[in-house]
């Protein structure tokens, strides 16, 4: 998994410092990661989610 690679992808999608747990669940699906891993890189980053609809995050 390439961190920085992801996390810049995340940051097209940012919106006053958070992402949507949809586009964080589709982003996962699109690098090929778990929703664990998403969220750990996320948490790592500093990044909140908003709007979780499971509790993956």
């Amino acid at each position: 998994m390439d961190k920085q690679a992801i996390i810049e992808k995340v940051k097209t999608h940012l919106q006053d410092g958070k992402i949507s747990c949809q586009e964080a669940r589709k982003l996962a699906e699109d690098e090929g990661i778990t929703y664990k891993d998403m969220g750990d890189l996320l948490n790592e980053y500093k990044i909140k989610i908003t709007g979780c609809q499971l509790g993956c995050f």
